[in-house]
């Protein structure tokens, strides 16, 4: 139950062109605000040009950039293992903001020596550069990407609103699926849907077109956002990469301790019920038999 109320990060934000465009948008972000912050730092030893400072400007910027990859690279392989809650992922980021103070007092303290601060000092000075360094266009970044996310706009559209000449008791719901420009790419009546699949940073729906064939479309969206769009309909989450219309569901059935969904249609194999979203299924069951 505990697990439910946490507020996890949605899953884009460790997805490689998502992590690959933060780590860049970062990176020029920072080289910016030093080239311009740095004449008025009293323990800045940033040079460009031809000098020995240069060189150590170079390796720095070098090995800080690889910690900021190092550190996206782990949390994109770890993003199907488990999820990442909003505290966690800014404590990760954090984490990286503190490694590259650390870096840079080190740097500071043997290469330029300075007399009249200790280490603690350039400390607490160098996190507060690199917390707005890194800090600021990771929220920027995670904004946009929010807004890209927002704008593949899926909903759900109760055709009992428009103007038919269909028995009023007659009411179709549409799956109707937008892409980023707001362009209507499919609509599938809920009597013809039969379950949404999760592929990587795509969903495959599949439905049954006008010959009774079945038929899939891919689009590039999450499944959690069909999910959410979605909730209160009987397009119900069995599954961490399945979505089902029980409209279409034939059987539950219980086999070696976990259920499974029998579909009304011989060309698809049971689709299995996972233990997170067992209790979700049976509850449909339990208020459809009242």
């Amino acid at each position: 139950m505990e697990e439910n109320t946490k507020k996890y990060i949605p899953a884009y934000l460790r997805e490689r062109y998502q992590l690959l465009g933060t780590v860049t948008f970062a990176a020029l972000f920072s080289v910016i605000f030093l080239l311009v912050s740095i004449p008025f730092s009293n323990n800045a030893w940033f040079r460009l040009g031809n000098s020995t400072f240069f060189g150590f400007t170079a390796l720095f910027a070098l090995v800080a950039l690889s910690i900021m990859i190092g550190s996206k690279v782990v949390m994109y392989k770890t993003r199907n293992r488990f999820p990442m809650t909003y505290w966690q992922y800014s404590a990760w980021c954090m984490g990286e903001i503190v490694l590259i103070s650390g870096l840079y007092t080190v740097f500071t303290v043997t290469i330029a020596q300075p007399e009249d601060q200790n280490a603690v000092a350039i400390f607490l000075h160098s996190l507060v550069y690199a917390f707005v360094c890194l800090g600021i266009p990771y929220l920027i970044a995670g904004m946009f990407f929010t807004i890209i996310d927002q704008n593949r706009i899926i909903r759900l559209m109760n055709m009992q609103d428009v103007v038919t000449d269909e028995a009023p008791e007659v009411q179709t719901q549409k799956f109707t699926l937008f892409d980023n420009n707001g362009v209507l790419k499919l609509s599938v009546s809920s009597a013809n849907l039969y379950y949404v699949e999760a592929d990587d940073n795509y969903i495959k729906v599949w439905y049954s077109d006008n010959k009774g064939e079945l038929q899939t479309y891919m689009l590039r969206c999450r499944l959690k956002t069909i999910e959410e769009s979605f909730a209160g309909s009987r397009l119900i989450r069995c599954h961490r990469k399945f979505i089902v219309n029980m409209e279409k569901v034939k059987v539950l059935q219980k086999v070696a301790g976990a259920y499974e969904l029998i579909l009304d249609n011989d060309t698809i194999a049971p689709i299995p019920v996972t233990k997170t979203y067992t209790e979700n299924v049976l509850k449909h069951f339990q208020e459809e038999s009242l």
